[in-house]
């Protein structure tokens, strides 16, 4: 269950969006509000980084996968 749970299961651009959107939180920190709630923005940054979302992995979500399905039906 544990190796479910921590395999890749991000896909690359959303890897990228995450990142962004966790440095535009952590951001929060330092410009604006300046409150502690921009340290949500870690979550993001580090799934992004990672490649890995434990609640796809509990949930059985796999966006890695779309890249793959498409690469194999233009090669067949």
């Amino acid at each position: 269950m544990a190796s479910k749970i921590f395999s890749l299961n991000v896909h690359p651009i959303e890897r990228g969006v995450r990142i962004v959107i966790g440095l535009v939180l952590l951001s929060l920190v330092f410009v604006g509000p300046k409150t502690l709630w921009g340290l949500i923005g870690i979550v993001p940054i580090v799934t992004g980084l990672t490649g890995v979302c434990p609640p796809y992995g509990l949930l059985g979500i796999n966006t890695c996968k779309m890249g793959k399905k498409g690469g194999a039906e233009k090669s067949a």
